[in-house]
């Protein structure tokens, strides 16, 4: 019987000197590990912080200019529910799509006498990260912002100030969905209220004078239509990626893929964490222990001790020797 791994040992190390792991010190134990995933870089900080102030301008000009001076009561309640709702669940999103650890691999593991405990045979060896001193899984990068090497790592997103992988990818597709989809509601109640002030007098559309009317509406057009762009093209990229069962690094590099793909709806339903509900578009759910793929395709967990990675990496060379 053929049995694909999903994790296949590599060395592409043309110099093992530069591991060294003698200099490598073993993971810390779980109970010494926080929950708490924040990346201190100083661009990506800033970019997400832009993120939000954007979208609170937009929604500044949305109520004050547009919606309150509106005599259209229902006009005003229904679109201001809407978009804010849309709102809450963008920045929803991007907190959860930064805050969560993207599926960092433990640092320190690739120490001598572990790599010596797991009495590998001729001929199978071990992908081995001389930057965060770790040994990793395929389909696993280094990430230079994070310093860590991630699972499945998609790109690391300086506007949501983390890497996108395995763990908060769904949380990052919620993200440009509903940043996308808040850009073309602001676009079309742009429009309107144009034509509505073009129609009535300038001075009773708006709590505002003309002038300042007019800039923060060219303003939050200008904005609207960029973010729409954007982010509709990295949704499409991203629900692309997932059905193909491809990162964007490894479509960047052209990789051959080493691993048994999986087909677009359970790939779907992996990155989502389970079966089509309504959970799917909440950034509040975490996702589920189900998993639609079968057990050996299943990811390694968060966090890991020392034991785990061990009984983790065994499993795996149990595998490739099934299928030599």
């Amino acid at each position: 019987m053929m049995i694909t791994p999903v994790h296949r040992f590599r060395d592409i190390e043309r110099t093992p000197e530069y591991l060294q792991p003698e200099k490598c010190v073993p993971p810390p134990s779980r109970a010494s590990l926080g929950t708490m995933w924040f990346i201190r870089d100083g661009c990506g900080i800033a970019c997400a912080v832009v993120t939000w102030m954007l979208v609170f301008y937009a929604d500044f000009v949305v109520l004050l200019v547009m919606l309150v001076p509106s005599r259209d009561y229902v006009y005003s309640v229904i679109n201001g529910t809407l978009f804010n709702t849309l709102a809450f669940l963008a920045l929803a999103s991007h907190f959860r799509a930064m805050l969560t650890d993207p599926g960092a691999v433990p640092k320190g593991n690739a120490t001598k006498e572990f790599i010596e405990s797991l009495q590998l045979k001729p001929g199978q060896v071990v992908y081995k990260c001389p930057k965060c001193c770790s040994i990793k899984p395929d389909r696993a990068h280094h990430c230079s912002v994070c310093k860590r090497c991630i699972r499945k790592m998609d790109h690391h997103c300086p506007w949501v100030n983390n890497c996108v992988g395995e763990n908060n990818q769904k949380y990052f597709v919620l993200f440009t969905m509903y940043i996308a989809l808040i850009s073309l509601h602001a676009l079309i109640m742009v429009g309107f209220h144009f034509l509505y002030c073009f129609e009535e007098d300038w001075t009773k559309c708006s709590s505002f004078s003309p002038p300042t009317t007019v800039i923060l509406l060219i303003l939050l057009c200008f904005e609207a239509l960029l973010f729409l762009i954007f982010t509709s093209v990295m949704f499409g990229t991203q629900v692309h990626s997932i059905c193909t069962d491809e990162t964007g690094i490894e479509r960047l590099k052209n990789q051959k893929p080493t691993w048994e793909k999986i087909s677009g709806w359970e790939g779907m339903k992996l990155a989502f964490g389970g079966a089509f509900s309504l959970g799917w578009f909440n950034p509040f759910s975490n996702l589920n222990c189900e998993n639609p793929v079968p057990a050996e395709a299943a990811p390694a967990s968060e966090i890991m001790t020392q034991e785990e990675i061990e009984q983790f990496l065994a499993r795996d060379v149990a595998i490739q020797m099934l299928r030599e």
